[in-house]
């Protein structure tokens, strides 16, 4: 997944947003360690928003986007 997340954060043109959901993009979850996970996506790309919980709870997520959305 590094590989194809890599080239797809590549492929976006500018300005480039990555928000990271869940406990397993953040930070692997369960899975970290795990050859495939690299322990989060901030291993791979600049994250610029995290919204935790597993699953996250959709007042989490939209409260999240209306925070970036401030910064922004």
């Amino acid at each position: 997944m590094r590989h194809a997340l890599r080239a797809t954060y590549d492929a976006v043109p500018p300005p480039k947003l990555v928000i990271a959901v869940g406990a397993c993009a953040i930070s692997g979850g369960p899975y970290i360690g795990h050859g495939e996970i690299y322990d989060g996506a901030d291993s791979v790309v600049p994250v610029d928003l995290y919204v935790p919980g597993c699953p996250p709870h959709p007042l989490t997520i939209l409260d999240g986007l209306v925070r970036l959305l401030g910064r922004v």
